[in-house]
């Protein structure tokens, strides 16, 4: 398995990773590709694809910073689940250094959710229970509440406010001008 990061849009594999994007998160937890065209040359961001023999597994999107890499987007390819890719894929990614990490769920309203905290649980994630709003990627949508996990260690109601004050303007705004930090 092989992680190849894109800094843009012009790598061959590129629209299967969108359309996997686009087939594995709702409207509402996703950017427009024009903003995310505008942020893959930024240095704290990362959209690699996982590929297996240049077979495309999954993307991993995520943003790394001094104190905690944030993933924001992680999936499998639909042919290549129940293989064993996911927990590769996050096995691989929690070994790559010691800084935490931070990923945003639904509540576990409904089985898929459930399932999805589970996953991430076995991977030695804490689900917290902290109140989070995920601000809109889209004009007119509403902020989502949604819940953070942490790696390794849980997240105390400080660190959830100094992510959310000092890394969404980053992460939720950074289409508006560019950045390096």
């Amino acid at each position: 398995m092989n992680f190849l990061r894109l800094t843009d849009t012009s790598h061959s594999h590129f629209g299967q990773a969108w359309a996997l994007y686009e087939q594995a998160f709702p409207l509402e937890e996703r950017r427009p590709l024009a903003w995310q065209r505008d942020i893959m040359p930024h240095a704290p961001y990362h959209f690699e694809l996982i590929l297996q023999e240049e077979a495309l597994v999954g993307i991993l999107l995520w943003w790394g910073f001094e104190e905690v890499r944030y993933i924001e987007h992680l999936a499998t390819a639909p042919a290549q689940r129940g293989r064993g890719y996911g927990k590769r894929i996050l096995e691989s990614f929690t070994n790559r250094d010691a800084r935490p990490i931070l990923l945003e769920v639904e509540p576990p309203r409904e089985e898929i959710q459930q399932r999805r905290i589970r996953f991430y649980e076995q991977g030695g994630f804490t689900l917290n229970h902290h109140f989070y709003q995920q601000p809109p990627y889209h004009p007119g949508l509403q902020p989502l509440t949604l819940l953070l996990m942490s790696f390794p260690e849980p997240l105390t109601p400080e660190a959830v406010a100094h992510f959310v004050n000092t890394r969404h303007p980053l992460i939720y705004r950074l289409h508006t001008s560019p950045a390096t930090t």
